[in-house]
């Protein structure tokens, strides 16, 4: 695999963000850099939503394949939340049913917002390097495949600040680890826990030297997965994730009626055909 970063060119249907500078490094790659890196990339309201809106675009953009996720600057993927942005609290009064009502609804948004990262349906790869901590497990976690540089520093902080982390990481992470008692350590503790640890229990699938071969590894594999056929590329992520969360019995009638549609797709064709030939297949987009 590559060791460099490859130039990357700004895509310009989604230069209108002001949170996350997303370019294209490969054909058909999108590359998307949290883009806060004085403040450690930390997250929000603010970006939290506009993190859905760019997940969301990239869903449905035919002209995307394969995404990769990271954190701008040197220091941190993302020290996950703000808390002086969010120590404010709503400044609202009322009854504690009120409060709660009001509570529960930017709970559930801000759980939408980091589930569009899961939600797209392109293959998202997440790369993560120095400080990766709180936020930052609950937004990879969404992500398909995860990768980090062998410095970074990850933790899930939420019972140091005084609550059960709330946006994803108790559902997702125990899904991701094999080992219950490894999950519930690290969210109980809340101790930080380095790269190789992360690899050692299935977190991460890669550990590389520097931030930039990470995400240099990380775009070459966005890169192959975009010469695949999109058809079938969208339907194992959404199958995976399927039989993730169902039964087998379940999950086997599920992919019967998903293939019923997707093997009629002319990508069949082209894959089978190229192989006998000894050719690279093109795909129409998706």
């Amino acid at each position: 695999m590559a060791t460099q970063p490859q130039p990357q060119q700004p895509a310009s249907t989604y230069s209108n963000y002001q949170h996350f500078l997303i370019t294209t490094p490969a054909p058909f790659v999108a590359h998307v850099e949290i883009n806060r890196p004085a403040k450690l990339n930390a997250f929000h309201e603010a970006m939290w939503l506009e993190l859905r809106s760019v997940f969301r675009q990239l869903s449905s953009d035919p002209d995307v394949r394969a995404v990769v996720l990271s954190g701008a600057g040197d220091r941190a993927f993302t020290a996950g939340l703000d808390v002086m942005a969010a120590a404010g609290g709503d400044g609202e009064n009322g009854d504690g049913a009120r409060k709660a009502a009001r509570l529960r609804r930017h709970i559930a948004e801000f759980q939408e917002c980091i589930s569009a990262v899961e939600r797209c349906e392109k293959p998202v790869i997440c790369v993560m390097h120095g400080i990766s901590i709180g936020l930052a497990i609950d937004i990879s976690c969404c992500a398909d495949v995860r990768v980090c540089a062998k410095d970074t520093r990850f933790a899930v902080k939420e019972v140091d600040i005084g609550l059960a982390a709330d946006i994803g990481t108790l559902a997702r992470l125990p899904k991701a680890v094999g080992s219950q008692s490894w999950v519930k350590d690290v969210c109980l503790t809340a101790r930080d826990f380095g790269a190789a640890e992360a690899l050692a229990v299935g977190f991460v699938s890669q550990v590389h030297e520097s931030k930039g071969a990470a995400l240099a590894a990380a775009v070459e594999t966005a890169r192959f997965i975009a010469s695949k056929s999109p058809v079938a590329v969208q339907g194992t992520k959404e199958l995976l994730n399927h039989s993730r969360d169902h039964t087998v019995e379940d999950n086997l009638r599920y992919t019967g009626v998903w293939n019923a549609a997707a093997l009629q797709t002319d990508d069949l064709t082209k894959a089978l055909t190229s192989g006998l030939q000894k050719r690279k297949p093109t795909f129409s987009k998706l």
